[in-house]
C-alpha cells in the first residue's frame, strides 16, 4: 500500500513538473512574441526626389584612342654618316625645313661632273642641228646627240634627288620628337630620326556598335574629354567605315577636333560622346535610385503611411516631440514615422551619364528614394533628408518640359 501511495506522488510531482515547463514554454512565448509586436520598427533616413518629367539628351558613349591630324615617323632614305642634327627635342619646326644632313661630299662632288656633261651634250646638240640645216649632217647624228644629252640630264637629276635625299626635311609644320640619332653615326636607309607631329589638330578614332551606325553620319558633332564627366573638347565625325568588323560588331568611326593648347597627346586615351536630338517628357532618374536583381530592377517610393499603422492613442506632443528638430533647426516634419518606402518594380530603358529612362512603374510627382535603400525593405518607415543627394547628371534639364 505504501509503494502505491509513493508511485501515485512520484508520478503528480513528475506532471506537474512536465506541466509547469509546457506552461512555461507557452508564457515565454507568448511574452516574446508581445514584447516584439510592441516594438517599432527604425526609422530609416533616407534621400530623395520628387520624379518630373524631363529633357532628354540621348547620347552614344564610347572610348578612343587619339592621334595627330598628322604624324610620321621622320626616317632615312639614303644610307650614310649623319653630319648634322639641326633640330632639338620638342622644337616647333616648319614645312620644308631641313632636320639631319647626311654627308653627301661625293654626291656634291659628282655633281659638277654632271653638270659638265650635260653643257658638253647641249653644245653637240647644238652644232649637231646647225650641221643638219646645212645639209652637212645626217638625222642619225642629231638622234645620238638628243640621246646623250637626254642621259646627261637624267644622271643630273638622279645625282640632285640623291642629295634631296641627304637632307631629310620636315614634310609638314609640327613638333618634333627626341632625336634617335647622333652626329657621325652611321644610319641605314629606313633609319628613324624623330617623330614629327602636329598636334594643333587630333584624330580620335573610336567604335560604336553596330546597333549605333543608323544614327552617325559625317559632319555630326561630338565631344571628348579625359574624364568622363569633363567633355571640354568639341569636334566633328570626319569618316565612318562602310565594314563593319564581323568579330566584334563594331564600326570604327574617326572624328577631328582642335587641339590649339597641345592637351590631347597621340595615343592618349580619351572619351567620346556623340549627341543626339534632344527628347521631352521623359521619365529619367538616378542611377543610385535603381537597384537590378535577379527578380528585375525596382525602386522605392515615399508614401504615407496606412492609417493603422500609427498608433490611435498617441499624443501629439509624443508623436512629434518639440525637441525632435535636425541640427540645421528645420521642422522635423519627417523625423516621426509617418512615411514609409514601397518597393516598386519598373522598367528602365537607356542610360545616359549617371541617369537612367524608366519606362514603366514610375510616375510623375512620386517621391523616390535616391540613397539609403540598402537598408529599406518594403513597408520601412523612413524620414526624408535632402541635404545631401547624390550627383546629377548633366544630360537630364530638371527643367521639366510641360505639354
Amino acid at each position: 500500500m505504501k509503494r502505491f501511495i509513493l508511485a501515485t506522488i512520484l508520478l503528480v510531482v513528475v506532471v506537474a513538473i512536465c506541466g509547469g515547463l509546457i506552461w512555461f514554454n507557452f508564457f515565454r512565448d507568448k511574452m516574446i512574441e508581445q514584447f516584439f509586436a510592441g516594438m517599432k520598427a527604425p526609422v530609416v533616413t533616407i534621400s530623395a526626389i520628387t520624379v518630373e518629367p524631363a529633357q532628354w539628351t540621348p547620347g552614344i558613349e564610347a572610348v578612343g584612342t587619339a592621334a595627330a591630324a598628322e604624324g610620321v615617323d621622320v626616317a632615312v632614305q639614303t644610307g650614310g654618316i649623319v653630319e648634322k642634327i639641326l633640330f632639338k627635342a620638342n622644337d616647333k619646326v616648319q614645312q620644308g625645313q631641313l632636320l639631319v644632313q647626311i654627308d653627301d661630299a661625293v654626291e656634291r662632288a659628282g655633281l659638277v661632273s654632271a653638270n659638265t656633261a650635260v653643257a658638253v651634250s647641249q653644245d653637240a646638240l647644238s652644232r649637231a642641228q646647225a650641221l643638219l640645216q646645212r645639209n652637212v649632217s645626217t638625222v642619225a647624228s642629231l638622234q645620238d646627240a638628243q640621246n646623250n644629252l637626254d642621259k646627261a640630264k637624267g644622271a643630273l637629276t638622279q645625282l640632285e634627288a640623291t642629295l634631296d635625299e641627304k637632307a631629310i626635311k620636315a614634310p609638314f609644320a609640327g613638333t618634333i620628337g627626341i632625336p634617335k640619332i647622333d652626329v657621325g653615326q652611321y644610319v641605314q636607309p629606313a633609319t628613324v630620326v624623330a617623330t614629327l607631329q602636329n598636334l594643333d589638330r587630333i584624330k580620335v578614332n573610336f567604335s560604336v556598335p553596330e546597333q549605333e551606325l543608323g544614327s552617325l553620319k559625317i559632319g555630326q558633332p561630338v565631344r571628348f574629354g579625359l574624364k568622363e564627366d569633363e567633355l571640354n573638347f568639341s569636334g566633328t565625325i570626319t569618316g565612318i567605315d562602310p565594314k563593319i568588323d564581323a568579330a566584334s560588331r563594331l564600326v570604327s568611326v574617326q572624328a577631328l577636333l582642335d587641339n590649339p593648347d597641345g592637351t590631347l597627346r597621340p595615343g592618349q586615351f580619351i572619351r567620346v560622346r556623340v549627341d543626339l536630338p534632344v527628347e521631352s517628357d521623359v521619365i529619367a532618374l538616378p542611377q543610385t535610385a535603381v537597384t537590378i536583381s535577379l527578380y528585375g530592377a525596382y525602386v522605392y517610393a515615399v508614401q504615407d503611411a496606412p492609417a493603422e499603422a500609427k498608433p490611435a492613442d498617441a499624443k501629439p506632443a509624443e508623436a512629434k516631440p518639440a525637441e525632435a528638430k535636425p541640427a540645421d533647426g528645420k521642422p522635423a516634419d519627417a523625423a516621426a514615422p509617418n512615411l514609409i518606402a514601397k518597393q516598386i518594380f519598373v522598367k528602365v530603358g537607356r542610360r545616359s551619364g549617371d541617369m537612367i529612362e524608366i519606362l514603366e512603374g514610375v510616375k510623375p510627382g512620386m517621391q523616390i528614394v535616391t540613397s539609403g535603400q540598402n537598408k529599406l525593405s518594403s513597408g520601412s518607415p523612413v524620414a526624408v533628408d535632402n541635404s545631401v543627394q547624390p550627383v546629377k547628371g548633366a544630360t537630364v534639364n530638371p527643367e521639366a518640359s510641360k505639354s
